[in-house]
This record gives structure tokens, sequence and C-alpha cells, in this order.
């Protein structure tokens, strides 16, 4: 029997063109040194838009491939969009800003290319063993990247803490999946389904699995108690690095999350949804609470970004109630899309006012933003309203969208709890806004195009596209998983 053939070639490429791309680009890096440091950049962002074209392509046209262990349908294709979306932004963040740090080397966006492949990858992956294999090619590429600002110590201590505990969690996955593929003889998201319905003998086996397998994934998304790295890392990182990061490893982990859930594991979905629950509230209170201690807007973002983490948990925990499951991709999907704007655009503030390594990130740095750069000010306040959740903000739909799905599978309490979030949140989101346009300063900035241009476009973005979510909406709603 064939792996396979031509047609599966088609269905995975946009997955084969870029990693193709951006294997050429190594090789023009290595050839033309000097060249691609300024050619880099637009190679790069040409090559994720050819990719996103593909994908594009591949809406409304379900199919499996390589025997069933690659997806393609529209779940995939909405999440390469995304990724390529979230790609484009950190290009246009991290051009000026790696030749400020003195940090331009063109293998940088060969490895941002190989890590969005291996996200691609894990929202496609319909076997156990190619989600393993994705979260290996999401992953390494960024221990390297947090680590590129060496030898600057934070940042070697930023990849190496990554590396390791990034090592510890592959560790829980794979005993996971191991576990998993003793209880039902196969590690095919669609056969573990089929051997569930049918009856096993060690249930527990599958059950102890699913359990390890969201430990490996939960670290990946950053969600309480496995964030500890969050924090240290986002720090130590070069802030371009540390942009593409936070939203890119959670659009991987999720979507690996959403389709082992709902394809493979909706048969225990009375045992899994309690851990999901309590994994939920542990993430939206202590990525909260640890939000409001900090002073430096970089840790504060990291912990910030755990704490959204919790919100796109709060749809994975209705993922067992068949009238709810679609509603609940679909809310996932769009949630993502607003956070990806919201916190490109947020990272770029945060980028302009870095003098250097380390410097001006401080909360008080801020001080007097509102009236020496209004623009920039402006822009920030729009991001911290739409991470809190206000109107008119895309923040503030995504949002809607996800509590009503949880209000549909009659989760009332989750409900509350993520409004409560919400409420802690307004907190340290709002004191970034008082301090700049209430407390005196006199902030420096770095006024570079590409920078400005994202900055203010996502702004615009979270504010227009709030008007456009509905039709928004309904597409991710079209993003639907090949399920059993």
């Amino acid at each position: 029997m064939e792996f396979f053939n031509s047609a599966d070639l088609l269905h995975a490429l946009p997955l084969i063109f870029l990693m193709s791309w951006a294997t050429i680009l190594l090789l023009v890096a290595a050839f033309a040194r000097a060249a691609s440091e300024r050619i880099m950049p637009a190679l790069a962002a040409a090559g994720l838009l050819l990719t996103g074209y593909f994908a594009a392509r591949q809406f409304g046209n379900p199919a499996s491939a390589f025997n069933g262990m690659f997806a393609a349908d529209g779940f995939s294709a909405f999440i390469t969009l995304l990724l390529v979306l979230s790609g484009l932004l950190a290009i246009a963040l991290s051009s000026d800003y790696l030749k400020r740090m003195s940090l331009n080397r063109p293998e940088y966006y060969v490895l941002m290319l190989f890590s969005i492949t291996g996200m691609m990858l894990m929202a496609s992956a319909a076997d156990l063993i190619v989600v393993f294999l994705a979260l290996e090619l999401l992953s390494i590429p960024l221990y390297v990247l947090a680590a590129f600002a060496q030898p600057e110590p934070r940042s070697e201590e930023a990849g190496l803490k990554y590396f390791l505990l990034g090592a510890f969690a592959s560790g829980f996955l794979l005993f996971g999946i191991a576990l998993v593929y003793g209880a039902t003889a196969t590690t095919s998201l669609t056969g573990i389904f089929i051997a569930a319905q049918s009856g096993l003998e060690q249930p527990l086996y599958l059950l102890i699995g699913a359990a390890l397998i969201l430990v490996g994934l939960a670290f990946k998304v950053a969600a309480v108690p496995f964030h500890m790295w969050t924090p240290d890392v986002y720090e130590g990182s070069p802030t371009s690095v540390t942009a593409f990061m936070a939203a890119g490893a959670k659009i991987g982990g999720f979507a690996a999350l959403i389709r082992i859930f709902i394809v493979a594991l909706p048969s225990i979905s009375e045992q899994i949804v309690p851990v999901l629950w309590a994994l939920t509230a542990l993430t939206l209170i202590g990525g909260n609470l640890l939000a409001i201690a900090q002073n430096n807007v970089k840790r504060m973002l990291a912990y910030s970004s755990i704490s959204h983490a919790g919100f796109l948990l709060m749809a994975l925990v209705v993922y067992g109630q068949d009238a709810a499951r679609f509603d609940v991709v679909a809310s996932a999907l769009f949630y993502l899309l607003a956070f990806i704007i919201t916190s490109s655009g947020s990272w770029g503030v945060v980028i302009a006012l870095e003098k250097q390594a380390g410097k001006g990130l401080e909360f008080s740095d801020y001080a007097g933003l509102g009236r020496t750069q209004p623009v920039l000010a402006l822009a920030m306040a729009v991001f911290m309203l739409s991470f809190t959740g206000v109107p008119p903000t895309l923040g503030f739909a995504g949002k809607f969208y996800l509590f009503r799905a949880v209000l549909e599978g009659e989760y009332v309490g989750l409900a509350i709890l993520g409004m409560l979030a919400s409420l802690i949140s307004a907190y340290y989101y709002l004191r970034l806004i008082v301090v700049m346009y209430m407390q005196t300063g006199n902030p420096k900035i770095h006024s570079e195009r590409w920078l400005n241009l994202t900055t203010v476009g996502a702004a615009i973005g979270v504010v227009v596209l709030f008007f456009a979510s509905e039709p928004l909406f309904d597409l991710a709603a079209l993003a639907l998983l090949h399920v059993n």
C-alpha cells in the first residue's frame, strides 16, 4: 500500500510549500549572506502570503492524506491563515528592531518560518505521532529564537529555560501517547475514537494518557500550573521574538488541543471536563492575579497572555456536547484572531519604547506618552481596552462569542468566573492607560516605518473589525473539523 500519492501532496501543499520556501531561504542566507540581510524580511513575507493563498483555496474541500495521518479541512486552513497573519505581523515588527539591536541575521526569518510550519502541522495532525513531530518542529526553532540575542545573558537563560522545560513537557506528551496506544492499539485520532466507542479492556490507560497529553500541550499554551516558564522566557527573549511567540505558540497548541479532544476523545468528556474546568479556573485566576503585581510591561503582558489562554480553555470545556462542538470551534478561532491582532499591536508599542535590551520596559517608562506621542498612546489604549473586553473592540466581540458558547453549554459558573477574571484584568490594563495619560514624563520612542504602520494598523483593525465581527465569526464557523 502506497504511503502517499500526488493527491496527498496537493492536500498538504501549503505546508510543503512553506517548508520548501524556508529551506531555500536557508540556502540564500548561507551563500548570499550580505544580500539576504536586506531582502530576507520581504522574501519571508512573500512566502507567507503564497502559503495563505494556497490555504484559502482549501476551504470547503475537506480531505485526509498520508493514510489518514494528515487532515486538510476548513479548520486547518483557517488556522494556517491565522498563522500567516501572525507571521506577517511578526516580520513587520522584527525588521527594524533587529537592526536597532544589532541582531539582523537572516537565519532569524528562516527559524520563524520553520516554526510556523510546525504550527501548521499541529493544526493538520490527525495522528498522535504527527502531533509530536509537529510539536518538536514548532518548538526547536523557538528555543533558538529565544536565545537569539546571545551573548546577552538573559536571552541565553530564556532559551535554555524554554528548552529544558519544553523537553520535560514533551516527555509527558510522549508518555501520554504511549498509554493511549496501549489502550486503543492505534495512534490515529479517528481510530482512537472508534476504539473508545467499541469498548476498551483498559479504559483507565486512555484516561491517564489523555491527561498526560493535556499536560504536554498545556505547557505549550502556558496554562497554569504549567506556565512557570512564560514570564522569564518572554522577558529574556528579544521582544520581537516574544511578540511572535505570544501569538504563534498559542495558535499551534490550541489547534492540537481542539483537534485531539473533539475528534478523538469525546467519549471520555465526562471524566476530562472537570479537569479542564479546574485548569481553566486556575489559568484565569492565576494569570490575572500575578499580572497585577508586575511593574514590568513585558512581564505584565506575559501574565496577560496566560490569562487569555484561560479564556480559550473555556471553549474546550464544552467540547463533549455535540450541539455545541462547532460553535466552540468557531468561538475559539474568532478569539484567536482577536488575540493575534491585539497582542501583536501591543508588542509593537513595547518595541517602540524599548531603548536597548531590557531597558524602557517599566510602567514608569510610559509616563507622559499620551502627551508626547498621542497616536502611539491611543493605539496602546485601544489594545488594553480590547484585552479587557470593552466595546467597540475586537476583544469584546471575541469574549462575547466565547461566553455565548459557554452559556449554551450550560456552564454558567464558568461564564461568571470568566467575567470576574475580565474585571480583575481591567485593573492592570487600565493602570497602563492611567500612567500614559495621567503621569508626567518624557518618553523617547523609536519611530520606524514598518513598526509604526503595524502598530497603528493593528489598532485600527481592532476597532474596525469589531463592526465586521459577525461575518468574521460566520467565516470561522465554516472552518469545520473533519470529525467522525
